[in-house]
Order: structure tokens, then sequence, then C-alpha cells
């Protein structure tokens, strides 16, 4: 199954693209539903008025998900007449969304981990080096490696090897994650306007 990420945003439009981005929302997950994908709101930023948005990210699942992200991945242009200001002139409101890979934290296996055994270096006696006491553990989905050698025994070692490299993927997966959502905030700020993949003609009441 196929999952990925959507974001709507307003940008730094006024608040008839935020009342868009909701409308947006609604267009989107009915299809979707349609198209019998899982939709998932996964955050919503609101804005001043009801039933507004500064933006909103949603997750979509289904064997579609890649073809139906890119089909909504760009500006959107809503023509209409503000449901705020009666007497405003302006009739077209932007929006953007973006698509991006699911970044989530993957589970654990103990058994995903490669050990090696390989001679300790340091000062010490003359039984120094004659037997193989470090332990290199390697994670093997993400290649990330951790050679423990603080002690003389080799199970401990690899104890400390298998908690250092635990928590050294972890680090990994959340850094790229705190990566992927400051991506998506800057995306407020980045707003692409003209050739909208999308135009609407309705009414943003």
């Amino acid at each position: 199954m196929e999952k990925r990420i959507l974001q709507i945003s307003a940008g730094r439009g006024p608040e008839e693209c935020c009342r868009a981005v909701y409308k947006t929302l609604q267009i989107l997950r009915k299809e979707a539903i349609a198209k019998d994908m899982v939709f998932c709101l996964l955050e919503e930023n609101l804005s001043a008025q009801e039933n507004s948005f500064f933006s909103v990210t949603i997750s979509v699942e289904g064997q579609l998900a890649e073809t139906f992200a890119s089909s909504w991945t760009g500006t959107i242009l809503w023509i209409s007449k503000s449901p705020f200001r009666p007497i405003h002139k302006r009739k077209n409101w932007f929006i953007g969304i973006s698509a991006f890979n699911e970044s989530e934290q993957k589970e654990w296996h103990d058994e995903d981990v490669r050990y090696e055994t390989t001679r300790s270096s340091g000062p010490g006696g003359q039984n120094v080096n004659k037997v193989e006491t470090a332990v290199r553990g390697t994670h093997i989905p993400t290649g990330i490696q951790v050679l423990a050698m603080d002690s003389r025994s080799q199970l401990e070692n690899k104890k400390r090897c298998l908690e250092r490299l635990k928590a050294k993927v972890y680090f990994e997966q959340t850094e790229r994650m705190k990566l992927q959502q400051q991506s998506l905030w800057q995306n407020h700020n980045e707003l692409e306007r003209g050739n909208p993949i999308r135009i609407f003609k309705s009414t943003l009441h």
C-alpha cells in the first residue's frame, strides 16, 4: 500500500485563501475516499475565521496514493467573491499543495542488527588484542554502525552496542522527521502563483 503526506497551505494569503484551504480539503477528502483510499487529517492550523485554515496536513493511503498526490500537487486557484469583504474587487485566490513521502520511524527489530567482533586496542597487559572482545553492530535497514569496546567481556560489549545502536537509529530518524516538518512549514511562505493545476469557480461561503 502506498502512503503520501499532503499539505494544503494558504501561504501568506489573506483570510479568503484560508477559507479556500478548507474548501479544497473537503473536495480532496471526497475524491480520496471515492478512490478507495484511507484519508487521515494529521495536523491543522486554524485561522481567525470559522472553517478556515492557514494550512492542513493530511495523509492518503491506497494503491493509487502516489498518483493521487501528484494530481493535486501545485497551485490551486479559487475564483470567487470574497465572503468576508463584499465590496472587495479581487476574485482570484491562490493556495498551494505540496506532497511528501512518509518519514515515519521504522519499527525496531533486534534481528535487523548484524554483529562483528574485533580485537580491542589500547593499553593493557600481555593479553591485549589476543581476544576479540570489541563488538561492532550494524543496523541493516539504515546502515548505521556503532562500535562498543568498553568492557573486556564480549557479551557486555554486545549488550552496550545494541543499546547505543538503537538510540542512534531513533535519533537519526527523529532528526529526519524534524527536517521534514521544517520543509512543510516553509511552504507557508513559498506558495507559487501561476499555472494552477486546478481551478474552482465557486463560492467560498
